[in-house]
């Protein structure tokens, strides 16, 4: 396991800019007053075109013949209140399960509106959290926010179980209030496992994706269980667990072959997909813990397109969108999407990269 947690370095993408207040979606669109699928979609392809159009266009979008890889994992109530020995309340977010019963958590300070993270070097400590568990907390994992961490949980408790029967979603300081749990679910979510939404496909619909199917355009599922991402860093991805099926991985090389195009349904399916690919571009059935990081100099072997959120300035992910289009086209796009007013977050708009 200790290579799972070596130190890596920070990472920013040169991508900055000024994100307005009022372009961060604090709500669902289903809030005001619309459907999943009826937000906003920008289309940016490798000849410099930039498109605006809706997300029930997608279909349009794509050619019979491409496959769309969507992440299955469903969301976490992964936030839960707990106490430091001192006393003290804080925010604990559960974010990712490590091998040997470890797991890696956040700890974060209670604001106003949201939490900050807490710094504070609490080594050593027990955490008392809801319901009989508690958490001790072991080390940093690589000097950053997050702690590796023993929990125990009541007997017969699950981690699944125990954060549905205490925990509540994760947000940040965008969102100013608590939404259900359904809210933070992809209509096509089955495995429970991710800390923070894989928000790229919350707009999908059954209506959509039946859609895109008449349309020749496939959909094959994989698992990658996200762990926290908080705006306030540029930290490189941490560990994350990940399973692409055989069926999957067969799906996606046939597609190579006849000529279509792998679209990942978010920046989890990239990492994934590129971490289950051979030097030669074959995708092989995989499962483990994944600590690729996607830039442009490492490339792409599988993914050509990508259809994502919008993302912070000078976030990592950036780096990732960087290696699909082109850092000048991409920042095109995204002064593009800031004049147009689009939203951002996980309950804003999307972007499609294509080659």
């Amino acid at each position: 396991m200790a290579a799972l947690l070596e130190d890596a370095p920070f990472l920013a993408s040169d991508l900055d800019f000024v994100l307005p207040a009022e372009l961060e979606a604090s709500e669902p669109p289903e809030v005001r007053g619309r459907s999943r699928d009826h937000v906003r979609l920008l289309v940016a392809s490798g000849d410099g075109c930039v498109l605006h159009t809706r997300f029930t266009d997608l279909p349009g979008q794509l050619r019979p013949g491409d496959l769309l890889v969507v992440n299955t994992s469903a969301t976490l109530p992964a936030a839960v209140d707990a106490t430091l020995a001192d006393g003290s309340r804080v925010e604990l977010h559960y974010s990712t399960r490590l091998p040997a019963d470890l797991h890696l958590v956040e700890l974060r300070t209670l604001a106003d509106r949201a939490t900050t993270p807490f710094l504070d070097d609490v080594a050593g400590q027990r955490v008392d959290l809801p319901g009989g568990a508690h958490a001790t907390l072991l080390s940093r994992c690589r000097d950053g926010r997050l702690w590796v961490a023993v929990l125990a949980l009541p007997a017969g408790d699950t981690v699944v179980s125990w954060l549905g029967a205490h925990g509540r979603a994760i947000r940040y300081a965008h969102v100013g209030r608590d939404w259900p749990m359904s809210a933070y679910q992809n209509t096509y979510a089955t495995e429970p496992g991710s800390a923070e939404m894989p928000s790229a496909g919350r707009p999908f619909t059954p209506e959509l994706i039946t859609a895109l199917v008449a349309r020749g355009i496939d959909v094959a599922p994989l698992v990658l269980h996200t762990g926290v991402s908080s705006l306030e860093s540029h930290e490189p991805p941490y560990p994350e667990w990940y399973r692409v099926p055989a069926h999957t991985a067969r799906r996606v090389n046939q597609a190579r072959a006849a000529g279509g195009r792998v679209v990942a349904i978010g920046t989890t399916v990239v990492r994934a997909l590129e971490s289950a690919a051979d030097e030669a571009g074959q995708v092989h059935p995989a499962e483990g813990w994944t600590e690729l990081v996607v830039t442009p100099e490492s490339g792409l072997r599988v993914v050509e397109g990508l259809l994502t959120g919008m993302h912070e300035p000078r976030a990592s992910h950036l780096l990732m969108l960087e290696a699909v289009l082109p850092r000048p086209l991409l920042a095109n796009a995204y002064d593009a999407a800031l004049r147009q007013g689009y939203l951002w977050h996980e309950f804003g708009d999307v972007m499609l990269l294509l080659p």
